[in-house]
């Protein structure tokens, strides 16, 4: 990980937040030949008494399910908005040019779940991205006869979190004029561009106090 204080969150909760609004994750790991593995997934991230826990399912029986039988070591990468940044919009032009960015990475023990585990989980997960009680989406809505078999092709997980590390890179380490400009630029430009232009925002009172 791009790893300079330039581009570290102070507060952890701000951090948290970025995960709780990022949800789908790309779950790494690793199979016993030592070959990569990675699936993208939603997750649930809950806590229990200061410990982070982050809950999904996956199919039975790929590459991946194997892998982490076999070794229980996950990377869990949250992923934001992202742009590119041209050296042209600096006071100083003859620098390179860079991209700014905003990602988590969470390491943790993958552990499966019980299939009363996941039916549990179903119903959590679509009562938590349905946002919507009266849906006739939702897990309690769906007849047995349609979810027995797709339960039997997938697992529920839980990853207990032992350590988060992240980079939120948005010009901390740029002079004010160079700054506003990024911001200027990036506000022209596409939804990403603006997203990040608006994480900028947040933080130009913290980086120029006089502002």
């Amino acid at each position: 990980m791009y790893n300079l204080p330039h581009f570290k969150e102070k507060d952890a909760e701000r951090v948290l937040t970025f995960m709780k609004q990022h949800p789908f994750v790309m779950l790494i790991g690793t199979d016993s030949e030592q070959k990569p593995v990675a699936t993208q997934v939603p997750v649930l991230i809950s806590e229990n008494q200061g410990q982070l826990f982050l809950r999904g399912h996956i199919m039975r029986q790929n590459d991946h399910h194997k892998a982490f039988i076999n070794n229980s070591q996950a990377l869990v990468v949250f992923t934001g908005p992202h742009t590119y940044v041209s050296a042209s919009w600096y006071e100083n032009k003859q620098q390179a040019s860079t991209w700014n960015y905003m990602s988590v990475h969470a390491r943790g023990e993958i552990k499966f779940l019980e299939d009363d585990a996941l039916l549990d989980l179903l119903d959590e997960l679509t009562s938590h991205f349905e946002n919507d009680t009266s849906s006739p989406s939702l897990y309690k809505e769906l007849s047995k006869e349609y979810i027995l078999p797709l339960t039997k092709a997938i697992v529920a997980f839980e990853i207990r979190i032992k350590s988060i590390e992240h980079v939120f890179k948005l010009s901390q380490n740029k002079d004010k004029m160079t700054y506003e400009n990024i911001i200027e630029k990036l506000q022209g430009s596409d939804e990403q561009s603006q997203s990040i232009a608006a994480e900028m925002i947040k933080r130009k009172k913290q980086l120029f106090p006089d502002v």
